[in-house]
């Protein structure tokens, strides 16, 4: 996430000066190629203005709501998408991981990435917190993270234009083989790359070709959604099909990517909105109180991979390339809290396997690299691992960096 709508209390309690935008949705005509430059990163959460006191907004909700049942079934019988008539098994991972022992495609510590809010201060303090791979929403001929670390290269869709242009995107890809990219940023959310999903279909197909022709050997993922939720995956679901009318085949991924927040999904209200395309007014309505449920943070995991196995791309890596804790510490997030949850997920990340829908090259683990959010960052810091201010580790990074090199 890097563009996310505020509302102006909220704005004015932190004392920033962020003008409140509001996109429109895209029409239906083809997606423009323009040489645009790498958009500077800004970051514009949606999180409620104000903490709920005495309300059951407040209060953690120990499951996923249920999206009603009657938008639901709406979303399904707009769709096209022939889905296998193979059911991946309903029960829960298990944990610890046990099947398949000795398969890995990652050591630990190369599943471990993170997402630089603030490049200023990432040279000196990436190595310092152990992480394998970094990303910061951008794309870059030279990667300015250490040689011993992966920067994951990202392409931008944002107001209907990929960013950068295809021969810069070109020119990355044959001066860095073998990378990572990941076409566009939550284009589900209207404040940020804001795709339906008929252009994104369009748009991932001409970076894909770019691409590989290029460089064969580069990486492509997916955009991540915000969180897979029923809604969300109606989205994806959509694009799927968008891309076989469009392209008269499956869509190609390499690599499947999604983001794992926990956030409200209403038209107009705080948290992740609608996605464009779909004309519903709610999905999941979280609370704010389940930003760190960690009963939910695994479900919609376990959903997402058996969401993959059922169209065909249980041999799929995953990565989650962002999540972590937005609320602000005076909304009830005190530092151990968000460290607790931090080091719960970073449990299940290493242990939550499943024979019915882990991917087999992997010990049947459910997800293969992930990324917390952030190294650092001014709007959001609650989940900061190094202070913006002084540049020192946080007590977080701290735990996030013994973590690594306990494991």
């Amino acid at each position: 996430m890097t563009a996310r709508r505020w509302f102006g209390l909220f704005l004015l309690g932190l004392g920033l000066a962020i003008p409140l935008i509001y996109f429109s949705q895209p029409s239906d005509q083809s997606m423009e190629i323009v040489a645009t430059p790498t958009p500077t990163r800004i970051i514009d959460r949606l999180v409620p203005s104000a903490t709920p006191k005495n309300s059951s907004a407040a209060s953690k909700t120990p499951l996923i709501s249920a999206t009603p049942q009657n938008t639901a079934v709406a979303i399904v019988r707009s769709m096209t998408v022939v889905r296998p008539t193979a059911t991946a098994s309903s029960r829960a991972p298990t944990l610890p991981a046990s099947t398949q022992a000795g398969r890995r495609l990652y050591t630990t510590r190369q599943r471990f990435g993170v997402g630089v809010a603030l490049p200023s201060l990432a040279p000196q303090n990436l190595s310092a917190i152990g992480a394998s791979w970094y990303l910061d929403w951008q794309t870059h001929a030279k990667p300015y993270g250490p040689a011993t670390m992966e920067f994951a290269q990202m392409v931008r869709l944002k107001n209907q234009q990929i960013s950068p242009d295809l021969k810069t995107i070109a020119t990355i890809a044959r001066q860095q083989p073998g990378s990572l990219w990941l076409i566009g940023n939550e284009p589900d959310v209207p404040v940020q790359d804001n795709v339906t999903p008929q252009k994104y279909a369009a748009a991932y197909q001409t970076i894909y070709s770019a691409l590989k022709e290029a460089d064969p050997t580069s990486r492509i993922a997916i955009g991540g959604v915000t969180q897979p939720t029923p809604l969300r995956l109606q989205y994806l679901d959509l694009i799927l099909a968008a891309y076989r009318d469009q392209f008269g085949q499956a869509m190609p991924i390499d690599v499947w990517n999604v983001h794992n927040f926990i956030l409200q999904e209403k038209r107009d209200g705080w948290g992740v909105d609608i996605p464009p395309g779909l004309s519903v007014d709610d999905g999941t309505l979280y609370t704010i109180d389940d930003s760190d449920n960690l009963a939910i943070f695994r479900r919609q995991i376990i959903d997402f991979r058996r969401w993959m196995a059922d169209r065909g791309y249980r041999n799929s890596e995953l990565i989650v390339s962002e999540y972590g804790v937005l609320m602000p510490a005076d909304y009830g997030f005190s530092e151990e809290r968000v460290r607790n949850f931090m080091l719960e997920t970073f449990d299940f990340f290493t242990t939550a396997t499943d024979t019915a829908i882990g991917l087999p090259g992997d010990g049947n683990r459910l997800v293969q690299r992930w990324c917390w959010y952030s190294l650092s960052d001014e709007v959001y810091p609650t989940g900061n691992l190094i202070d913006n201010v002084s540049g020192q580790m946080t007590a977080l990074g701290q735990a996030y960096a013994a973590y690594i090199q306990s494991h």
